[in-house]
């Protein structure tokens, strides 16, 4: 067993030294699970704070989630964290999942409400004998298992907050419940990111928030994922891309500089580290390290 993998996730964060970090999803087929354990043999070397792991709406890649986390904990230098989600389960299947992951040599896990089971966008269902919020999922965690728990943050305020005042008071809440940390959705923008902290901070939110980033290397997926958390492009992006529309290598290259001025200003700017969304796929990732003359 990877002895790293005991070690608490927001004590690492709290240390003082920068976290980087990359995350993951549970592949659907042979093809996907080689190109998955391919990127966290690359992303290896280069020491990252931890690793996270998704979870499919409604806990549909639970044993997935599992399976990997605990293979990294096992096979690698790394420290894992597992994604746990509200979505269609009871609070007895919450706590059958953190058995399965202290078992699988798991101890850090992120908390998430989730999306809806009908996708982005549909309407919230509850799970009876379950629970329907982030900081709910938190207390529940952390009364029943000895795991380090961090949660999600929203540069724009997440899509169902009636304001931004709103949406912090939520991430103060899931604070009191026990989160050690919280890692953002993509940031679009520096200055997003700049603007929830100092939000979180007013609201008394005194943990690490952890920006997360995914460089743009296709303008129509980019588009499409800003669009499944109901977010707009910047305007100052999309015109940084406009003349690359008939350049694919040309505008991968851009996406990527526009990637690591964000990651060079939210750092100078204070931020506790770097979360890098991969889609399984290392290349990016490295490509913004060297950029930034982080090394391994």
């Amino acid at each position: 067993m990877n002895i790293e993998s005991r070690r608490s996730i927001g004590a690492l964060i709290r240390e003082g030294k920068r976290s980087f970090s990359f995350e993951f999803f549970p592949p659907k087929d042979e093809a996907g699970e080689e190109q998955l354990w391919q990127a966290i043999r690359d992303l290896e070397p280069y020491r990252p704070t931890f690793v996270s792991v998704t979870y499919g709406a409604g806990g549909t890649t639970r044993d997935t989630t599992v399976s990997i986390t605990g293979r990294i904990a096992r096979e690698t230098s790394m420290v894992p964290m597992a994604h746990l989600t509200c979505v269609g389960h009871t609070v007895e299947e919450i706590q059958q999942v953190l058995t399965s992951l202290a078992d699988s040599g798991v101890h850090n896990v992120l908390a998430l409400r989730g999306d809806p089971p009908g996708g982005p966008g549909t309407e919230w269902v509850s799970t009876h004998g379950g629970v329907d919020y982030a900081s709910d999922l938190v207390r529940v965690i952390k009364e029943v298992a000895d795991v380090s728990v961090g949660v999600a943050a929203f540069p724009e305020g997440h899509v169902d907050a009636a304001t931004l005042d709103d949406d912090v008071a939520v991430l103060k809440a899931k604070q009191d419940a026990g989160a050690e940390f919280a890692v953002t959705e993509m940031v679009l923008r520096s200055s997003d990111y700049f603007a929830l902290v100092e939000r979180a901070k007013a609201a008394g939110v005194d943990f690490p928030i952890i920006p997360g980033v995914m460089p743009i290397l296709n303008i129509n997926s980019m588009r499409r994922m800003v669009e499944l958390s109901r977010r707009e492009m910047p305007a100052e992006v999309v015109d940084r891309l406009r003349p690359f529309e008939e350049d694919p290598a040309g505008l991968r290259a851009e996406g990527i500089r526009i990637a690591t001025q964000m990651c060079e200003e939210m750092l100078a700017g204070g931020a506790p580290g770097l979360h890098f969304y991969t889609l399984n796929r290392s290349k990016a990732t490295r490509e913004i390290f060297e950029a930034l003359s982080i090394t391994a």
